[in-house]
């Protein structure tokens, strides 16, 4: 009992704008953290995130973070994340991952990422140490190719997950116009996009 007590927690860091979350990023967050065996996976909002600067206006992030609480709430193991939040500014992942490292010095933190995002991994900040501090959970739908530019620089780890194609520029779109949001975002998010009026959603 001591020992597993003593032993390292498997944390999973799933980033993301989450403008807003959906059931593709909830189904990515569970089958990454049944395939890599993590303890819990966190939910990280991102502040403004810089890949996504200047292309479109954002969601604030305490909304965006409401709406992953809101997901979240109920699922086993998958906790939301205010960490960029609190720090302010442009979200990069290396600083995100150095603010959870002093948070859980002794444990294992595993990098949720797309098979698509792993391809752009050279252009990121810092990404030498951010290869030092994570290992990579790389969750690709069935049939797709694995990432070939990962080299010796990465640990990782492949995990398939359901293929859902849903966008969350799509979904945007769908509430402004009044079709339906269900079985596309968890229904206690709905609620609050309702709730609160977002995305041009009035009450229903």
């Amino acid at each position: 009992m001591e020992n597993e007590a003593n032993k390292p927690v498997r944390i999973g860091i799933f980033g993301g704008t989450f403008d807003p979350i959906h059931v593709g990023h909830l189904a990515a967050a569970v089958n990454a953290k049944a395939g890599a065996n993590l303890d819990k996976v966190l939910m990280v909002v991102a502040n403004i995130p810089w890949q996504k600067e200047g292309l479109r206006t954002v969601h604030p992030a305490e909304e965006r973070l409401a709406l992953v609480e809101a997901a979240v709430s109920g699922v086993e193991g998958l906790e939301a994340c205010d960490l960029e939040i609190q720090r302010g500014g442009k979200s990069y992942t290396i600083d995100t991952v150095i603010d959870i490292k002093k948070k859980y010095p002794n444990d294992e933190l595993f990098l949720i990422i797309g098979a698509d995002v792993a391809t752009e991994l050279d252009t990121w900040d810092r990404v030498d140490d951010l290869a030092d501090m994570v290992t990579l959970v790389i969750v690709n739908r069935p049939g797709s190719a694995s990432p070939k530019n990962l080299g010796r620089m990465w640990n990782f780890l492949e995990v398939e997950v359901p293929s859902l194609d849903i966008s969350s520029t799509d979904l945007r779109a769908r509430a402004i116009e009044g079709r339906p949001l269900d079985y596309l975002i968890p229904a206690s998010a709905i609620q609050y996009i309702r709730e609160h009026k977002l995305y041009g959603q009035d009450e229903q």
